[in-house]
C-alpha cells in the first residue's frame, strides 16, 4: 500500500512538472514589412529584445512571439522592432530609419495606424450625482471618449485613443477637479471648495488595480504575508500564500481565486451583534449556525450539510478551532478582533494542510493600516450579557507596528423562560488578551514578520436553577454543569521576497498551542489537555513566466492529547505528522487552474495522499464557471466533538475497529463541486446570481450513532456509504442606491449507513431559505449616517434521532417542524468616531418546546439536553456603542 501510494505521488509530481514546463507565454502582433529581408530583420530585433522565439508571416504581417514575462515585455519587443524600421500596432518607426531600409523593404506605411483604443477602470473617490458629473466632465476634458463613474463602487470606466491622452493625464485632471484617485490626491484647497454633499471620506484611500478585477463588485489591493498592507500598493507577491483583499462590498466573491472564496469584511460583521466567531455568519447564507445543546448553550457551524469538524477553521492561516477546542472554540475569537474572514467552499489549497473536507474559514485579526487607532466597544443585552472590547493599533516606527486586543464578557443573570428548572443559557465570564507585533520591510530588504501571543480564560456554569457552583456536585441534588477552559498560544510568520523578483518568496509559519479543559456534566467528568506544535515552510516561484506559478514546501504537526472521561477512562495519544506538498497555478486569458497534492506521514493513521484541484473559467467577463475536486482526512476527537450530548443520561460505547485512535480509523472523504456565477445590471444597478453544487463522499467516517439506543452514544467506523449533497443559489442585487438585498435557497441531501440502516443525518434541514436586506443613508458633513439591517431565516423540518424505545412522555416526533427566525439591527454613526446600535436576535421568539427531555429527573435514564434543533431563548434585545480615538 505504501509503495503504491509513493508511486502515485511520484506520477502526480512528474505530471505537474511536465505540465508546468509545457506552458509558454505566446502573443501575436501586427508588424509592417514587405519581404524576406524584413522577416529576418523583424525576427532578429524581437530576439534581441528578449523573445525566445519570433516568427513573422509575410502574407498576414502577423508576428508570433514567445517570451518570458519576467525577462522582457511586449512593449520592449515592439519598441525594438520599431527601432529597426518597422511600424507595428504600438510603435511607429522613425522616418530617418525607415528611409534607410533597402528599397525592397519599403512597405506601405498607411496600412498601419499606431494609435489604439484604450479601455481601463480606475478607483475615484466621490459621493453623489454631482460628483459623478464633475468626474466624468474632467475625464472628457482630459481627452476621454467615454467616461462612466459609479457612485456605489467608486469605479470610473473609461475609453480613449492613446494618441490623444493617457491614464496619467486623465487621473491628474480628475484630481485637479477635487477627487482623490488611485494615482493622484486632490489639493486640500480644491477639496474644501466642493459642496458639502460632495465631501467624501478622505481617510478611505481609493483601491488600486480596479481594472484587474474579474468581479465588478470588488476592488483589490495586494497585501503581504499576514495582512499588513504594502502602502505603496505595488507589492504583488503574497508570501506564504496569504493575500488579504479589501472590498467595497461587505461580502464579495474573490474574482481571481480559482476556488469559490467569499471575502467577508469588517463592514459585514457590524451588521449583527457579532460578539464572537459563531455570530459572524448571521448575515451570510453559506454557513448555517446550529443550536447543539439546551443545557450548555453551545452553537456549531455547519457547511455543505456537514458538521463544523469537517471544515478547517484557521486564524491567520494557522490551525485554530480543532482538537479539544472544537466544542467551544467559536467563542474564543471576539467579533471586534476580526479584520476580515475568507470563506472557501469545497477543497482549499494543499499548502494549508489536509484536514479541510467541506471547506476552510480563515479569520484575520485586526492590524495597523495607515493610521493609529484605539477603539472601545461596550455591549449589553436584556439577558444580562455584558461585553467590553478594547483594540489599539499603532506604529512603533516606520517598519514596526503593533496590535493590542483586549476582550472581556460576562453573563450574570439566571434565565429560565420555559420554566423547566434549567438555565436557558450558562452564566460565567471570559477574559481574552492578544498582542500582535508586525515588521514590514518588504520593499527594501524583502523581509516581513508577524508575531502573536494570546491568553484566554473561560468559565461557564449551567444546569438547574438551584445548582450552587461553590458546592461539589456530590454534595447537592440539583444538576450542574461546569466548564473551565484555559488556552495559550504563541505564533510567528516570517517571509522573505527576493530582491528584484517579487514573484519569488520564502515563508515560514510556526505556532504552539496549549489548551486545557476541566469540566463536569452532573456526575460525569470530562477533563482534557492538548499541546500542539505546527510548522509550515513554503517556497513560491514561477516557471518561465508569471502565468506559471508554483508553491512547494514541508509541514510538521505535533499533537499530544490527554483525556479523562468518568475518571476511570484515560485516553492519551501523540500524533506526529510530517508532510510534503506542491501546488501549481496556471493562468490564461480566461482561465485559472490550481492543482496540487500533499503526502503526510501520520504515525497513527499511516501515509496519506491528498490531491486537490480548482479550476475557474471566465465564459464571459460576467459569467464564471468554477470546478473543484479534492480529498481530505482527519482524526476524530470523539469526546471533545460530542460534548453537546454529555448533558444527558446517554452512556458512551466505542465499537473498536482496530484503529489506533480510540480503536477507530481516520476519516477520509472526497469533495467535488461546481459553481456558476452570473453578473448583470438590473434597473441600471449591479446584480449577481451564484449557484453551486457540492458532493462529499466518505471513504471512511467515524459515525456518531444516536439512533441505535436512546440511552447510548455509539461510535464506530462507517460500514457502507455516507454522502452529503449540497445545492445553494444566491441572488444579490441593489434595487435602489444604498439598499442591498441578498436572497438564498439551500437544499441538503445527507445520508449515512447506520447499524440500523440508511438514514438522513439528524438535525439537518433539507430546505433552508434566507433573506438579508440592508440599507444605509448618505453621509452628512460629519461622516454620520444611519444603517438598517434585517435577516430572515426559514429552516425546514429536521430528522430527530429515534427515541421510540423511551416511555411515551419522553418520545420525540420523527421530524421537527419548520420554523422561522428574524434578526434586525439599527445603527447610527454620529460621526467618523462614534457609532451606537440597537438590535434583536430571534425577534419572532421562535423556541423549541421542552428542549430538555425529562428535565425533572436529570440523573435518570431519559434525561437528554442534546436533542436541540431550534432556538431555546426568546427574542434577545441588545445595544452597544463603538468609540474610536
Amino acid at each position: 500500500m505504501k509503495n503504491s501510494t509513493a508511486r502515485l505521488c511520484l506520477v502526480f509530481f512528474i505530471f505537474l512538472f511536465n505540465t508546468a514546463f509545457s506552458q509558454t507565454l505566446q502573443e501575436h502582433y501586427t508588424v509592417n514589412g514587405a519581404c524576406e529581408t524584413c522577416k529576418n530583420r523583424i525576427e532578429t530585433a524581437a530576439k534581441k529584445a528578449g523573445a525566445s522565439q519570433a516568427i513573422w508571416d509575410i502574407s498576414t504581417h502577423q508576428l508570433t512571439v514567445d517570451y518570458d514575462k519576467s525577462q522582457t515585455s511586449a512593449e520592449a519587443i515592439l519598441k525594438k522592432i520599431a527601432e529597426a524600421g518597422h511600424d507595428n500596432e504600438r510603435y511607429k518607426a522613425d522616418d530617418s530609419v525607415y528611409e534607410k531600409l533597402p528599397a525592397c523593404c519599403h512597405y506601405d506605411r498607411k496600412a498601419m495606424s499606431t494609435t489604439t483604443e484604450e479601455h481601463a477602470a480606475f478607483a475615484v473617490n466621490g459621493n453623489c450625482d454631482q460628483c459623478k458629473a464633475r468626474i466624468e466632465t474632467a475625464a472628457k476634458i482630459a481627452g476621454v471618449d467615454i467616461a462612466e463613474w459609479d457612485p456605489e463602487t467608486h469605479i470610473l470606466n473609461t475609453s480613449w485613443n492613446n494618441s490623444r491622452t493617457s491614464a496619467n493625464t486623465i487621473l491628474q485632471k480628475i484630481a485637479e477637479a477635487g477627487h482623490d484617485n488611485e494615482r493622484y490626491k486632490a489639493g486640500d484647497d480644491v477639496y474644501e471648495k466642493l459642496p458639502e454633499c460632495c465631501k467624501y471620506d478622505r481617510s478611505q484611500s481609493p483601491r488600486t488595480t480596479a481594472s484587474e478585477s474579474a468581479n465588478p463588485y470588488e476592488v483589490k489591493t495586494e497585501t503581504d504575508m499576514d495582512g499588513m498592507k504594502t502602502n505603496s500598493g505595488e507589492m504583488t507577491s503574497d508570501i506564504q500564500g496569504v493575500t488579504v483583499t479589501k472590498f467595497n462590498n461587505p461580502t464579495a466573491i474573490s474574482g481571481k481565486e480559482a476556488g469559490l472564496v467569499y471575502n467577508i469584511s469588517k463592514k459585514e460583521l457590524l451588521k449583527a451583534a457579532c460578539c464572537n466567531l459563531s455570530e459572524s455568519f448571521e448575515t451570510n447564507a453559506t454557513v448555517d449556525v446550529a443550536y447543539s445543546n439546551a443545557v450548555t448553550g453551545t452553537k456549531q457551524l455547519k457547511m455543505l450539510g456537514l458538521d463544523q469538524k469537517y471544515t478547517a477553521l484557521t486564524k491567520e492561516l494557522l490551525p485554530e478551532i480543532r482538537g479539544l477546542a472544537t466544542a467551544y472554540g467559536l467563542n474564543f475569537i471576539p467579533g471586534r478582533w476580526i479584520g476580515g474572514i475568507q470563506l472557501t467552499k469545497g477543497g482549499s489549497t494543499v499548502t494549508n494542510g489536509y484536514e479541510s473536507i467541506t471547506g476552510q474559514i480563515n479569520t484575520e485579526l485586526l492590524k495597523y493600516n495607515d493610521k493609529p487607532e484605539t477603539a472601545l466597544n461596550v455591549f449589553l443585552d436584556n439577558n444580562a450579557r455584558a461585553e467590553l472590547n478594547i483594540t489599539h493599533l499603532s506604529p512603533l516606527n516606520d517598519k514596526w507596528n503593533q496590535s493590542i486586543l483586549i476582550h472581556g464578557n460576562g453573563t450574570f443573570a439566571k434565565m429560565d423562560y420555559n420554566n423547566d428548572g434549567f438555565l436557558d443559557q450558562p452564566t460565567g465570564s471570559q477574559m481574552n488578551l492578544a498582542y500582535l507585533l508586525n515588521y514590514n520591510d518588504l520593499e527594501k530588504s524583502g523581509w516581513g514578520s508577524h508575531f502573536g501571543i494570546s491568553f484566554l480564560k473561560d468559565q461557564r456554569t449551567a444546569g438547574q436553577m438551584d445548582f450552587r457552583k461553590n458546592l461539589d456536585q456530590s454534595e447537592q441534588t440539583a444538576y450542574g454543569v461546569g466548564i473551565n477552559i484555559s488556552r495559550f498560544q504563541i505564533w510567528n510568520k516570517t517571509g522573505y521576497i527576493f530582491k528584484g523578483k517579487p514573484y519569488r518568496s520564502l515563508g515560514w509559519m510556526n505556532q504552539f498551542t496549549h489548551h486545557e479543559q476541566n469540566s463536569f456534566f452532573g456526575l460525569r467528568d470530562y477533563n482534557g489537555a492538548e499541546n500542539t506544535y505546527y510548522s509550515n515552510l513554503i517556497y513560491e516561484d514561477i516557471i518561465g513566466n508569471t502565468n506559471n506559478k508554483y508553491k512547494a514546501g514541508a509541514s510538521f504537526l505535533y499533537d499530544h492529547y490527554s483525556e479523562e472521561y468518568l475518571i476511570t477512562d484515560h485516553y492519551r495519544r501523540t500524533e506526529t505528522v510530517p508532510g510534503l506538498f506542491a501546488e501549481y497555478t496556471l493562468t490564461g486569458n480566461k482561465y485559472t487552474l490550481v492543482t496540487g497534492a500533499r503526502v503526510d506521514f501520520h504515525n497513527l493513521a499511516g501515509t496519506q495522499f491528498t490531491p486537490r484541484l480548482n479550476f475557474k473559467y471566465d465564459i464571459t467577463p460576467k459569467t464564471v464557471l468554477r470546478l473543484s475536486a479534492g480529498r481530505g482526512f482527519r482524526t476524530a476527537n470523539i469526546f471533545a466533538e460530542s460534548q453537546q450530548y454529555f448533558a444527558s443520561g446517554r452512556t458512551i460505547e466505542i465499537l473498536d475497529n482496530g484503529g489506533k485512535i480510540y480503536g477507530l480509523k481516520p476519516e477520509i472523504a472526497w469533495n467535488y463541486g461546481a459553481s456558476l456565477q452570473q453578473e448583470f445590471r438590473l434597473f441600471g444597478r449591479k446584480s449577481s446570481i451564484v449557484a453551486d453544487f457540492f458532493r462529499t463522499n466518505f471513504q471512511n467516517q467515524v459515525v456518531t450513532d444516536l439512533d441505535q439506543s436512546a440511552q447510548k452514544i455509539i461510535f464506530y467506523n462507517l460500514d457502507g456509504k455516507s454522502f452529503a449533497n449540497s445545492f445553494q443559489t444566491q441572488w444579490d442585487f441593489i434595487p435602489i442606491r444604498n439598499l442591498d438585498v441578498r436572497i438564498a435557497y439551500k437544499y441538503y441531501d445527507v445520508e449515512t449507513d447506520y447499524l440500523s440502516g440508511r438514514k438522513e443525518l439528524p438535525f439537518i434541514a433539507k430546505h433552508r431559505g434566507f433573506a438579508n436586506i440592508s440599507y444605509s443613508t448618505s453621509k452628512n458633513e460629519k461622516g454620520g449616517f444611519w444603517s438598517f439591517d434585517t435577516t430572515l431565516n426559514i429552516v425546514g423540518k429536521q430528522r430527530i434521532p429515534d427515541t421510540s424505545s423511551n416511555p411515551e412522555p419522553f418520545r420525540l416526533a420523527e421530524y421537527s417542524s419548520t420554523y422561522t427566525t428574524l434578526n434586525a439591527q439599527i445603527a447610527r454613526n454620529l460621526n467618523t468616531k462614534t457609532r451606537v446600535y440597537i438590535g434583536g436576535d430571534n425577534l419572532t421568539s421562535t423556541r423549541q418546546k421542552n428542549p430538555v427531555m425529562d428535565a425533572q429527573h436529570p440523573f435518570g435514564n431519559y434525561f437528554d439536553g442534546g436533542m436541540v434543533y431550534a432556538p431555546v431563548m426568546p427574542a434577545n434585545i441588545y445595544a452597544g456603542v463603538d468609540f474610536s480615538f
